[in-house]
């Protein structure tokens, strides 16, 4: 969900390029036939080194199913702009991304209904209502900040706006990646509002390094001490800290209010017309697993989408201290969704961008 530029792996490549001699194939049954299903997803399950929660699962999914996944891997916009461009011709069975673009997608007609076996698990707030689409993976907004640089993290976005953050201080792009987004719907929430949000997003741009469209590289730069904050999110973020000892997580204040968060969970979608639904409901249901579902912290370093699942590993430890005193609101995802554009072009009008 975070970045315009799509990361592709070698296995996929020869995936689509099969797939694209396929013309109008989605119905055949040569290609519900294959032993394969193509996932589109936004980055931050998959590990840089091989290590994440996408790499175990769809690995174990394999192994015990005989089904090929193919990857695709890009913003959240990206993937469902892209999915959206390959309507008369669908290439994806598994749909991958954070609100408010998993909300995008539904209103443009590319998911079908399907419920995964164990959905009826998973708090309402956290599916849609007609079946559309289901967190696999919960998850929370945040930001990180470089913790052998500062002594301590940042407190309020007012601090931000300090000149020791100038060109030291980087977020994502609105409207492109999911994280980037997000920025706007905290500032929106803490501000009480767009108006004085843009404002205070207008005096930040002063520090802003500039545009990115992937929120994931982000974390390196903080690391190494390039930048000292970025936006992100706390499972992404925890899982890179394992390999990255210099990043912190933080939730940003008003002044005078407390630290914020939100879900921003990673929610999955059966593609309309897809070339291999039935493997790709096989997919749905092996995510939302016991099995899959009890690695999420322990591997992926994000939160059980099923309420039933009670982590007790030490990341899950972990993270629940990451989020003490965090007060976490729930956005209106209907507005959001209906007003996107307008929220995406009041930050590019306030910032210049």
């Amino acid at each position: 969900m975070r970045r315009n530029v799509i990361t592709v792996t070698a296995a996929v490549t020869g995936s689509l390029a099969l797939a694209a001699t396929l013309t109008a194939c989605s119905g055949s049954s040569a290609a519900s036939d294959e032993k394969v299903v193509t996932v589109y997803s936004a980055d931050g399950l998959k590990g840089e080194n091989g290590d994440g929660w996408y790499d175990q699962v769809f690995k174990d999914f394999e192994k015990e199913t005989g089904i090929k996944v193919k990857y695709v891997e890009g913003g959240s916009g990206e993937m469902v702009q892209r999915a959206a461009r390959e309507k008369s011709n669908t290439q994806a069975d598994v749909l991958v991304t954070l609100p408010p673009f998993i909300q995008q997608a539904d209103s443009k007609g590319l998911l079908q209904a399907y419920e995964p076996a164990g959905a009826d698990k998973v708090n309402g707030a956290d599916k849609s209502g007609d079946g559309k689409w289901t967190s696999v993976v919960n998850n929370y907004f945040g930001f990180i900040y470089n913790k052998k640089e500062l002594a301590q993290a940042p407190k309020t976005w007012e601090e931000l706006l300090d000149g020791r953050f100038k060109d030291k201080l980087q977020y994502s792009t609105p409207g492109v990646a999911g994280d980037g987004t997000a920025v706007v719907i905290k500032a929106m929430h803490d501000f009480g509002g767009e108006e004085p949000a843009m404002e205070y997003l207008k005096k930040l741009q002063a520090n802003n390094v500039g545009p990115s469209s992937s929120t994931s590289k982000l974390a390196p730069k903080v690391d190494k001490g390039e930048i000292l904050v970025a936006n992100g999110d706390v499972q992404m973020n925890f899982a890179q800290s394992k390999s990255m000892p210099n990043l912190g997580i933080w939730f940003p204040a008003k002044a005078g209010g407390k630290p914020t968060t939100f879900a921003l969970p990673y929610a999955a979608g059966l593609v309309s017309d897809a070339p291999h639904t039935e493997n790709g409901k096989k997919l749905l249901d092996y995510m939302l697993g016991e099995k899959a579902q009890k690695q999420v912290s322990e591997i992926g370093g994000g939160f059980a989408a099923r309420s039933d699942i009670k982590a007790t590993d030490a990341n899950a430890i972990e993270l629940t201290k990451i989020l003490a005193g965090v007060q976490v609101f729930e956005p209106n995802w209907k507005d959001i969704d209906t007003n996107l554009q307008k929220y995406v072009d009041s930050w590019k009008s306030a910032t210049g961008s």
